[in-house]
């Protein structure tokens, strides 16, 4: 078994990466689905949510409201340490269970936007992040999302830059131009693991 750590900031293709890997034959882990289970009844990471933010976050059917929890901890620093304190610990296990439940022979994706955030790049054999220039994702964000220029360079900014990224990298996946450019670099290390 092979684990590949992928990463990337917004729009810089991550997703696509992830899925041209899975149609390749790679089992993707998806650490946002792996998220939403984390706030599941019974989860550990579901009573400490109530515990810390309070019974408000609860929504009629017991779940974790999460418009509610954003509410809370959106633009406050200390808050949003602390749900990630809480949830990104939990994303780990589910993450660290699904490599465990793997057919050994596979190479395993684990697609996760805040790999370094959560300090999650020792899961993996190899780290990719994938980069795209700061004009390039905003133009690509404001035409996917529609959203204006202003708050997609505050979400921007709000991530780790390009940089700091690719120094924890083995491997940088430029995608700045087309995307057959991207899945032509991504054939050729796919065609690295599996010889």
């Amino acid at each position: 078994m092979k684990v590949i750590s992928l990463t990337g900031g917004m729009a810089s293709g991550k997703s696509t990466a992830a899925r041209y890997l899975s149609e390749q034959g790679a089992d993707v882990i998806d650490a946002d689905k792996l998220g939403h289970r984390a706030y599941e009844l019974g989860t550990q990471a579901h009573r400490e949510v109530i515990t810390t933010f309070g019974d408000d976050v609860v929504s009629t059917d017991k779940s974790i409201d999460r418009k509610v929890l954003g509410s809370k901890v959106f633009g406050q620093p200390g808050e949003l340490k602390k749900l990630t304190d809480i949830v990104w610990p939990e994303i780990r296990r589910l993450a660290e269970a699904e490599i465990k439940a793997s057919d050994p022979d596979s190479i395993v994706v684990l697609e996760a936007a805040v790999l370094f955030e959560a300090g999650w790049e020792d899961i993996g054999d190899e780290v990719w992040v994938v980069v795209v220039d700061r004009e390039i994702a905003i133009a690509r964000t404001i035409a996917r999302d529609g959203f204006d220029r202003e708050s997609v360079e505050s979400r921007l900014d709000a991530q780790i830059t390009n940089e700091q990224r690719s120094s924890k990298a083995d491997l940088v996946i430029s995608n700045n131009h087309s995307e057959e450019e991207l899945l032509e670099q991504l054939d050729q290390q796919w065609h690295r693991l599996m010889s």
